[in-house]
């Protein structure tokens, strides 16, 4: 085993602590010496656009993004065929990452002058090592002392990409490593979707602890005629549900209350340039701060709201706040607010939902039967649809049905035993990350030092 110390002083321009080395556990070889670069016009006089897959993008992340059919009448410039498994690169951006291997499943693609591709030699580098190297820091740093150009617009040219070197272990190596880095890979994904199962199981056992009795299974059909008015639900399988259930509510072992008995809905403020932040400026919360079950509060905006106004407008501890729509995910996304920022308001498009008394139900228990699959069904089915958006008003969500254990007591246990698999759940998904992250550092490792 062969190990060398290259120095990156063309790095002192890019990284805060100046020059920068690493010690390579393989040799080095220059990318150009197992990626040949492939030109392959298209000729439109052949090829309709309408056939082709034409890139759009490829994002930092590796992603490939490709334009629809009907996007690409119109385009003007010269087009180069790349097949499956070759590498291609953005010339622009492939320091930040914007590169990958063509997937086999992508067939007639096609790409600009801007995006060079590369036919990898199998018999001296694994596509699987060759698609995972590209994604480390080590190489993605080393592509940004050559790139050339100003600040926002730096360019790599290809043939400067070529002389690019990189620890290239032999074939049966890269293999090694591979294994043992998808090994890693498939035990997390063990960990995720048993943390999947058990939330799930957390959900129906929510469910069956409230006697919620599932709905029927719906009959399959070829051909479903509706009236038009119904597709603003846009699914077959809401129709189906509205045709065969109706209004009907959901059977539980407990009576069911309307939502308004036990709590206030009322809509927050509404953002207008009258109230700019100014002299009562106060933080409040949007939409993109509720997700479902916890709050999102990374980014805090503020809104001006008068001291007379405080005792109205103001967030309590308990108090629910749920999405009143936008996509169709998020009717009825919700979490709890904590008091986390203090004179916090919501604007109108959250909706707050009140406990008007702690001793009858429990904010908690409420949140929980909004996130079940029978209180989601419920926002669904009385949502209002457009085109590609949807909507609830407070009226409908006060009137929501709401099985109520008759005691705290009752309602507790219950959250208990929901919350216990949660925790369990969220422990498998912190350790499935850690196996992610671990592996990560041992593949660098055995590569880079």
């Amino acid at each position: 085993m062969i190990a060398r110390v290259f120095q990156w002083r063309e790095l002192e321009r890019w990284l805060p602590g100046g020059e920068s080395s690493w010690e390579a556990a393989f040799p080095l070889v220059p990318l150009g010496d197992f990626l040949r670069r492939v030109v392959r016009p298209v000729d439109k006089s052949e090829r309709p656009l309408e056939s082709l897959n034409v890139i759009e993008k490829i994002s930092f992340g590796g992603k490939l993004h490709v334009r629809r059919a009907k996007k690409v009448l119109g385009y003007k410039g010269p087009l180069f065929e790349a097949l499956p498994g070759e590498l291609i690169i953005s010339k622009i951006r492939v320091a930040q990452g914007s590169l990958c291997v063509v997937p086999e499943t992508l067939e007639h693609l096609a790409v600009s002058a801007e995006y060079p591709t590369y036919k990898p030699d199998p018999k001296q580098v694994r596509l699987r090592y060759l698609n995972l190297l590209l994604r480390t820091p080590n190489f993605q740093q080393l592509l940004c002392s050559s790139t050339s150009g100003n600040t926002t617009k730096k360019r790599l040219r290809p043939d400067d990409f070529e002389q690019v070197e990189i620890p290239l272990p032999e074939p049966d190596e890269q293999d090694q490593l591979l294994d043992g880095y998808e090994k890693a890979l498939g035990k997390s994904a063990k960990l995720d979707a048993d943390a999947l199962a058990l939330e799930q199981r957390a959900i129906h056992e929510f469910e069956a602890a409230l006697g919620l009795v599932p709905p029927p299974d719906l009959p399959r059909k070829p051909i479903q005629i509706t009236s038009y008015r119904k597709m603003d639900r846009w699914t077959h399988e809401a129709v189906l549900q509205e045709e065969l259930l109706g209004n009907n509510r959901p059977e539980s072992s407990f009576d069911f209350v309307p939502l308004e008995d036990v709590a206030r809905v009322t809509y927050g403020i509404q953002k207008c340039p009258s109230n700019r932040p100014g002299k009562h400026a106060r933080p409040y919360l949007r939409v993109a701060n509720v997700q479902r079950n916890y709050l999102d509060l990374s980014v805090i905006k503020q809104i001006n709201v008068p001291d007379a106004d405080m005792r109205k407008l103001a967030l309590r501890e308990g108090d629910l706040l749920l999405c009143e729509g936008n996509s169709p995910d998020l009717v009825g996304r919700g979490a709890i607010w904590r008091e986390e920022i203090p004179d916090c308001v919501h604007q109108n498009h959250v909706l707050r939902v009140r406990v008007i008394n702690r001793k009858r139900v429990m904010p908690e228990f409420i949140l929980e039967y909004i996130n079940s699959p029978q209180g989601q069904a419920y926002f669904r089915s009385k949502a209002k649809w457009t085109t590609n958006l949807a909507s609830i008003n407070s009226k409908e969500v006060a009137a929501m049905p709401l099985p109520l254990p008759d005691t705290l007591k009752r309602q507790e246990v219950i959250l208990t035993a929901v919350q216990r698999m949660r925790d369990k759940a969220a422990a498998k998904r912190t350790e499935a990350a850690r196996v992610r992250s671990q592996a990560w550092a041992d593949f660098l490792g055995a590569i880079f030092s």
